[in-house]
């Protein structure tokens, strides 16, 4: 990772609290992937257009990308290894892969962080306000109505 000068953080990931020395100007994208191996939070753009590197930062929606690992110290990050397990799928997860909305899946760890966003601040929210929580989130595959179905489905387990 880049430059030389390092600095001591602690913040709470997935509900566990850790303590990292990382680089001063690195981003919290490159410090999940490439320092805590959490591969999950995909890198798109890089520039906060896509979406895919979204995680929750004290339970909002935030791009990893565009967030310095420093600004997270003393907070709460959320990635989608925390969300569910194989054994134990969130309901978004369940609801995503039985209506089909997953395709390639590049974007959907950014996609459900987003939409586990809505849910947890709106557990019924309407179709006007998926769609609103989904707009930051860029998917080249689905077409969009199998992302904003698969909320609403979930809507019903959560």
């Amino acid at each position: 990772m880049r430059g030389q000068k390092r600095v001591k953080i602690e913040f709470r990931l997935n509900g566990e609290l850790r303590r990292l020395e990382v680089p001063a100007e690195a981003t919290l994208l490159e410090v999940l992937r490439e320092e805590l191996g959490l591969t999950g939070t995909k890198e798109g753009c890089g520039i906060g257009e896509c979406g895919a590197c979204t995680v929750l930062l004290d339970g909002r929606p935030v791009y990893s990308c565009l967030l310095l690992a420093v600004q997270v110290d003393g907070r709460h990050v959320e990635t989608i290894e925390g969300l569910g397990t194989e054994d134990k799928p969130h309901p978004l997860q369940r609801a995503f892969v039985e209506t089909g909305a997953v395709q390639c899946g590049f974007c959907i760890p950014g996609v459900l962080m987003a939409a586990k966003a809505l849910l947890d601040e709106d557990p019924s929210p309407s179709r006007q306000k998926i769609r609103e929580a989904l707009s930051g989130n860029l998917c080249r595959c689905t077409g969009y109505w199998p992302l904003i179905e698969a909320v609403e489905a979930a809507c019903d387990e959560t």
